[in-house]
């Protein structure tokens, strides 16, 4: 099987259920956006040191999948986030919120390289939610994957955090 296919020649590519739009449609940005977030995490996850932090970003990650195969898709039968991951996103923040003490300044990124790259993929998966709102506001949009991608950059900034912990540790 080759890895081109020759389909998206002309500017137009499939959604996961079959319609064809426009490359540069607002649906496919959405999508597209929501991959980025994807690699922004991988990115992170290789870089950061506690294995609990790690943990959590892979399962973010594979909720990132549903969440983009229900934006590549087209109606009812496209929905795949509910608000089960929503719950499931703010036990996590939780959770690590818990680790934490409180915070009494603002945070500058930079103190470890897993805390900076969860900083990027906080700030990417931020552009994405905005992206997901532009698109709300012309076609139908799950509104739980608006949620998500709410509570998903909210994560990252507490990982982040505990991630940077991990540099006053040593």
């Amino acid at each position: 099987m080759k890895i081109y296919t020759k389909t998206g020649d002309q500017g137009h590519t499939s959604l996961y259920t079959g319609e064809r739009v426009a490359k540069d449609s607002l649906r496919v940005e959405a999508y597209g956006s929501i991959d980025e977030t994807d690699a922004a995490l991988g990115l992170a996850r290789a870089l950061c040191l506690k294995q609990e932090v790690k943990q959590a970003i892979y399962d973010m990650q594979r909720m990132l999948w549903q969440l983009m195969a229900d934006v590549a898709s087209l109606g009812e039968k496209g929905i795949r986030i509910t608000d089960a991951h929503v719950r499931e996103l703010e036990q996590m923040i939780d959770r690590f919120d818990a680790m934490l003490p409180p915070l009494t300044k603002f945070v500058i990124p930079g103190d470890t390289p897993g805390s900076a790259a969860l900083h990027v993929a906080r700030t990417v998966a931020r552009r994405t939610e905005r992206q997901m709102w532009r698109l709300a506001r012309e076609e139908s949009v799950n509104e739980h994957v608006l949620v998500a991608l709410n509570r998903l950059s909210d994560l990252c900034f507490v990982l982040s955090r505990v991630e940077s912990e991990e540099a006053k540790e040593v």
